[in-house]
């Protein structure tokens, strides 16, 4: 069967789910342009999972019009009902770099409890490497939340804000190695002496692959 734009815009105007989201995943086979418009046929739709489907895909399709995405990843961020919609709005801004959405974000985190959409703000702030981000992942950072402290520690790093390095000094020893590993990569990016000092020490980390990221870290003698 064909595939063009006239078969996918009945596919999502169909009655099923099914259908509708059948027609989402045959988006990717259209001219991106084509599709832009496409897609926002299923933005509001009534089924969560075809609106996450829909979100999901405006971290490409939004290069089409990046005025029109920030609209509607602005209003899928603070208003839909389901947190995955709202966690996948998230990811797309972080992927287009709207820096124009960065007070969205901020509402957004500071109005949830739910540590999905969390995550996705605090690694969306890493991506746009917007400098007003330095407050927000502070606050992240002292999350009781293991995934959203490693986020932040990650996004710091993205960020490139020397400042964060005596903040991120003390998960040098933190239980979880995980943490530890991804607080190397985060070490690495920011480069200064200060962290380089932090790295030298974590070569001698019980957990081999901390150890070897950190040596890998510093630079060549």
């Amino acid at each position: 069967m064909t595939i063009n734009p006239e078969s996918v815009k009945k596919l999502l105007s169909s009655e099923e789910v099914s259908d509708r989201l059948r027609g989402l995943n045959q988006l990717r086979q259209l001219e991106p342009a084509i599709a832009f418009e496409l897609v926002q046929l299923a933005i509001g739709d009534k089924n969560t999972r075809v609106r996450y489907s829909a979100v999901s895909q405006m971290d490409t399709l939004g290069k089409q019009d990046l005025e029109k995405a920030l609209s509607i990843l602005r209003s899928s961020l603070l208003h839909d009902s389901e947190i995955d919609v709202q966690a996948a709005a998230a990811d797309a801004i972080g992927a287009l770099k709207l820096g124009e959405a960065f007070e969205d974000l901020r509402q957004a985190y500071r109005n949830t409890s739910e540590w999905l959409l969390q995550l996705s703000i605090v690694a969306a702030l890493g991506e746009m490497g917007d400098p007003r981000s330095f407050d927000l992942l502070t606050e992240a950072l002292g999350s009781s939340i293991d995934l959203v402290q490693t986020a932040a520690i990650s996004s710091f790093g993205e960020l490139g804000d020397l400042r964060a390095v005596p903040l991120l000094a003390p998960y040098a020893t933190h239980p979880d190695w995980q943490i530890r590993y991804r607080l190397v990569q985060s070490l690495k990016h920011l480069g200064s002496p200060e962290a380089l000092v932090i790295l030298e020490k974590m070569t001698d980390d019980e957990v081999e692959q901390v150890a070897e990221e950190a040596k890998n870290s510093l630079p060549l003698a």
